[in-house]
């Protein structure tokens, strides 16, 4: 009765609000019986009502609420504890989404990105908690949180690279915890390369590890040239995206401020 109230053709967006206050009130009435599912529930019904109203805002508060309600749903009887869990985690990504791509705020997406893990952890669902963590390890980088991305990237990296299946990907996480070693300090970078190396031996083979190197040499010997020339020849078989064009930059950036200041 209720979609058809929505969708009724008559009374175009006031009826989506309305019907979004309707399903509201449902939920606040749920949790003050503490019937956390249904409350659940109904909070999702608002947020995508929201969203259809491109309240971006609105729908990320509601799919919090959700989530929140989903946590709390009682395991005993027909509830079952499995998946729960995955619920929240879902509509944190959700949030994180509408906060990264909507309302561009990195740092709200990357708390609902580091929520989303820690339900995923709870389900045991690794896989997933990574996606997530890596997702946070990728803004963190860019907004210069170096310290925390390079976390991420060596635990993920570590779990990949004892999996037979994920081994293969390891030598990217390393790669790219290397790069933020190299935003902080050169020797720390060159540290964490040996690390990397004595960890996985398979990282030394990399054109990653060896790119690293050569970026390492340049900057030892203040060679922006050299530099240069390595990234080129990095990109033309393996295409450098946004992420990593952006910190070799930066690392570029770091040579030629050390020789304005020889000047």
């Amino acid at each position: 009765m209720l979609w058809y109230f929505i969708f009724h053709p008559r009374g175009g967006s006031s009826r989506v609000e309305e019907a979004c206050d309707i399903y509201a009130r449902a939920a606040n009435m749920f949790k003050m019986a503490k019937n956390w599912s249904a409350a659940g529930n109904a909070f999702c019904q608002a947020a995508q009502l929201h969203l259809q109203l491109q309240n971006k805002h609105d729908a990320a508060m509601s799919f919090v609420d959700a989530g929140n309600a989903f946590k709390k749903a009682d395991p005993q009887g027909q509830e079952n504890i499995s998946g729960r869990f995955t619920i929240a985690a879902k509509h944190h990504i959700t949030i994180a989404e509408i906060y990264e791509t909507e309302l561009v705020d990195i740092e709200k997406a990357i708390a609902h990105y580091e929520q989303a893990a820690d339900y995923y952890k709870g389900e045991e669902s690794n896989s997933s908690a990574n996606k997530c963590l890596l997702k946070v390890a990728t803004y963190a980088a860019q907004l210069e949180q170096y310290q925390k991305a390079i976390e991420i990237y060596e635990q993920v990296g570590t779990s990949a690279m004892d999996s037979p299946l994920l081994k293969y990907s390891a030598k990217e996480y390393f790669f790219k915890a290397a790069l933020c070693h190299f935003c902080i300090d050169m020797l720390n970078a060159k540290l964490a390369v040996q690390k990397y190396e004595e960890m996985f031996p398979a990282f030394s083979d990399s054109r990653e590890c060896k790119l690293v190197k050569k970026l390492l040499d340049a900057h030892e010997e203040q060679n922006i040239d050299s530099y240069t020339e390595s990234v080129k020849e990095y990109d033309s078989i393996s295409r450098l995206d946004q992420w990593l064009t952006t910190m070799l930059l930066r690392i570029k950036k770091t040579i030629q401020g050390e020789e304005e200041d020889l000047r």
